[in-house]
């Protein structure tokens, strides 16, 4: 196949999925990762396909959001080993509050059935990961349910979050960098995200590498905002070590 052929079949693969990788495109065409990074340098010149972190999006499509399928699926062995290091910034006997995200699932699941927390989440799948557990004070925040990530949001939510104060935020983020923050494609999402940062005396951001350089169409904060980031292996040690030099710690999981 020649590179103008494959570089068409990658612009059809992205705006049918919304997103390719690159990995997963040197496997389709059995050729090199670097042979596909310059394709997607091309189409990116060309402004038919815009770079992230790890592979390419549609140009002009900062909204676009997976649904909670694809992300429970997506970067499964990543975000299980994120989940446990999290468990270890858990407070004894604290209040933390626990964001709409596949990791932050995650991490709610390896939860201790023995755990005495107070736990406030915005979050549908998550609130039911542990609503039997018997040592937690489950306190679910209402609000309108987006139907893409089962989590509430508008005015109820932020309402309900300007009420309270919590050790921890466990933090989810659909792209994060230094130069652009922390984004999501939602700006409801966004304000529900921002109210819960606010509420916390400390800030977790539980996200995977692939995450690192996206940027989505709604900021909700930068990286000065997160004390602690969790990833995993795959951001590299020089982007880990870039991000520890602006005051937030990293650890690869």
């Amino acid at each position: 196949m020649y590179a103008p052929e494959r570089q068409q079949e990658i612009l059809r693969l992205a705006r049918d999925g919304g997103r390719v990788d690159v990995v997963s495109l040197a496997e389709e065409f059995q050729v090199t990762a670097e042979t596909i990074r310059r394709d997607l340098r091309a189409l990116d010149r060309a402004g038919l396909l815009r770079r992230v972190h790890g592979g390419a999006i549609p140009a002009g499509r900062l909204d676009f959001e997976p649904d909670l399928a694809e992300r429970e699926t997506t970067a499964a062995d990543e975000k299980d080993r994120i989940a446990r290091a999290a468990l270890a910034e858990l407070p004894a006997d604290g209040t933390v509050i626990l964001d709409a995200g596949s990791t932050v699932a995650r991490l709610a699941a390896a939860v201790p059935r023995g755990a005495a927390l107070t736990v406030v989440t915005h979050s549908l799948p998550t609130a039911a990961r542990l609503a039997d557990h018997p040592g937690i004070q489950l306190h679910l925040v209402g609000g309108r349910v987006r139907h893409r990530t089962r989590a509430a949001v508008d005015a109820w939510a932020l309402r309900a979050y300007g009420e309270i104060r919590a050790d921890v935020v466990f933090l989810a983020a659909n792209g994060f960098s230094a130069e652009h923050g922390l984004t999501t494609p939602d700006l409801a999402e966004a304000a529900v995200k921002r109210a819960a940062v606010a509420a916390a005396r400390r800030v977790v951001l539980l996200a995977d590498s692939a995450k690192h350089g996206q940027e989505h169409f709604a900021r909700f904060g930068g990286l000065a905002d997160v004390d602690l980031l969790i990833t995993d292996s795959g951001l590299s040690p020089d982007d880990a070590a870039a991000i520890g030099r602006g005051g937030t710690e990293v650890v690869r999981a």
